[in-house]
């Protein structure tokens, strides 16, 4: 890995954002030979520097020191800020999107290659790019075996969940909880130990600790101006770009560089997947923070057609804090029984898309807003949660306080259509074709399921026509 040092000197491309797409696309470039620079407003940590407390993981991995909220204060937003972005803080989850969610994106966006059939090579090259594996029965948790035994007993259908891991040691008596803070054995598959490293022996350029402010365009070179770790106001030059920022990120970039004008729709049609974790407090202990956090998910037609999904999740004790309602002792008495708490969480496939705005100050603003159906659906996953519970002895059920919204999507969402779209089919933005975007922010609407692999394999499909373009 090499540093930005020069500021005078003009890159084929700059990529912003080192989340998850930034990475993949990056590589497919330094594979062709380009010249490419990554800049990225979080640290870049390794197995050895990520922080072992959850307070400091807090305020050192994400945006508004752990937390941000939208402008009703009812929503909060986990917004990653690291080099490696959501594939350092999730459980590294890779679902491939079902035909339900495609049809739909086909339908909003007008892009045909939304279909199985036509992203089947994508997902099976972003996937050639990790180890991925269930976790072995023997290995699921209290919580896990709570939320295998309530799915039975209730009649409903689950499944394991794929995770992009490898020899994670459980054996050896290591715990996920700590993956929320970077894996310390370089086990789940986060980019910046895979496709990351890749492109940095390919000779990627990385300036973290960078953020990105505003964007000037021209139609022969877009420059990026920003400040660096050290405060100071930098600005660098490339051909293209390529925005990586996320939903939130890449619209307040746009917003505050003055492209509102001609692309109307930046900012609109955002979506967070609002999930709410629900605890089961039981006379016995049950663990739940040991060993792997998810091992398993819903997998029943009847939830997926009602808009909802369940995960058995847990949660460090900070997290679940904020979550447990009650103030001093009452709040005191359910947190001690830390270890007797089981959980699932209901995750709902919004419909009521958000807004992201910019203040005078130019940081971010959210609106976003459950309608009367996604709240229909959080009660009717809450429902089920509660047999889940009922059915496996449960003493006491705890619903979580509010909702907490970490899959962030749209703001420059996909479509044909530039009046009600951001980004073109060949993703470059309507009317701007040398700045591209491939990640969350361009999906058209929620698809309600885990977007980590889609992503990866839009960007490697993204790169591709970006390769194509420029030759």
């Amino acid at each position: 890995m090499s540093l930005a040092k020069d500021s005078k000197k003009d890159f084929d491309f700059i990529v912003i954002g080192a989340g998850i797409s930034g990475p993949f696309v990056a590589h497919e470039l330094c594979k062709k030979g380009a010249s490419v620079l990554m800049l990225e407003a979080g640290p870049h940590f390794n197995r050895d520097t990520y922080p072992c407390k959850e307070i400091d993981s807090n305020s050192q991995l994400y945006w508004g020191g752990g937390i941000e909220l939208n402008t009703d204060a009812d929503l909060g937003i986990l917004r990653p800020k690291v080099v490696g972005g959501g594939s350092i803080v999730n459980q590294a989850l890779v679902d491939r999107f079902d035909k339900i969610a495609l049809d739909s994106w086909k339908e909003v966006s007008g892009a045909d290659f939304f279909n199985q059939e036509k992203l089947a090579p994508w997902y099976d090259a972003a996937e050639a790019e990790l180890a991925i594996q269930e976790i072995p029965a023997k290995y699921r948790n209290g919580n896990a075996l709570i939320f295998k035994e309530g799915f039975e007993k209730n009649g409903f259908n689950w499944a394991p969940l794929i995770r992009a891991q490898k020899d994670c040691r459980f054996d050896d008596g290591n715990d996920c909880i700590e993956c929320l803070s970077g894996c310390r054995i370089d086990s789940k598959q986060s980019t910046p130990v895979t496709v990351l490293k890749r492109a940095f022996e390919l000779g990627l350029v990385l300036e973290s600790q960078f953020e990105a402010k505003t964007v000037r365009w021209t139609p022969e070179v877009v420059t990026v101006m920003g400040v660096n770790r050290y405060g100071e106001h930098k600005s660098y030059r490339a051909k293209k770009i390529v925005l990586g920022a996320g939903a939130i990120g890449n619209s307040r970039l746009l917003l505050n560089s003055g492209f509102k004008k001609s692309l109307p729709a930046l900012g609109r049609n955002f979506y967070s997947h609002p999930q709410s974790m629900l605890l089961g407090l039981y006379d016995r202990p049950i663990n739940a923070h040991k060993g792997p956090l998810q091992s398993l998910k819903s997998n029943d037609a009847t939830f997926r057609a009602n808009y909802f999904k369940l995960e058995n999740v847990f949660a460090p004790p900070v997290a679940i804090a904020m979550l447990v309602p009650g103030l001093a002792r009452r709040h005191l008495s359910v947190m001690k029984r830390y270890a007797h708490m089981a959980c699932v969480e209901v995750a709902v496939r919004d419909t009521n898309p958000g807004e992201i705005s910019v203040a005078s100050s130019g940081r971010a603003r959210v609106f976003k807003r459950l309608n009367s159906f996604d709240r229909d659906t959080q009660a009717k996953g809450f429902k089920a949660i509660h047999q889940i519970f009922k059915a496996t002895g449960v003493r006491e059920i705890v619903d979580g306080r509010f909702s907490i919204g970490l899959h962030l999507m749209g703001g420059l969402n996909l479509g044909t259509d530039p009046v009600r779209s951001v980004t073109s089919p060949d993703f470059h933005l309507h009317g701007y074709k040398n700045i591209y975007s491939a990640d969350s922010s361009i999906f058209p609407n929620a698809p309600g399921i885990n977007p980590s692999l889609t992503i990866m394999a839009i960007s490697k499909m993204a790169a591709a026509k970006i390769i194509q373009q420029a030759s």
